[in-house]
């Protein structure tokens, strides 16, 4: 399992990467290992604006369906559609391929109240 140390996690096994005001967003190694096989992810439409801490679309496995949770606030600029048809890419790629959405940051500052990769370690105990 993975956990690359340039980027913020969430509580929930949400990680962002963040590229000058933008936010990319999708679910960790750990996140997609406990899940199983993705099966679908539903996502928001571009242009919605969405709130730190809310839900944000769901993810379909095999063995659950579980609400994705933005880890900070702003508006969703970018889908990754390629997950309408192959939502896999989460599985096997869950930092690169598997990214989920972009979103324009609404406030930086949101970033201090996530986790970084040692903390994250630390939450799920590996």
């Amino acid at each position: 399992m993975t956990f690359p140390d340039n980027l913020k996690y969430t509580k929930d096994h949400e990680w962002i990467r963040v590229e000058g005001d933008i936010g990319i967003i999708g679910i960790t190694d750990y996140a997609q290992s406990e899940l199983g096989d993705i099966v679908f992810v539903e996502l928001p439409v571009k242009g919605k604006h969405v709130k730190q801490g809310e839900s944000f679309g769901t993810i379909e496995a095999v063995k659950a369906v579980s609400e994705l949770y933005a880890p900070v606030s702003g508006e969703v600029i970018e889908l990754h559609a390629e997950l309408e048809h192959q939502s896999e890419l989460v599985n096997k790629e869950p930092y690169d391929g598997g990214w989920m959405i972009k979103i324009k940051l609404k406030d930086k500052q949101e970033l201090s109240g996530l986790l970084d990769v040692k903390g994250y370690r630390e939450l799920i105990g590996k």
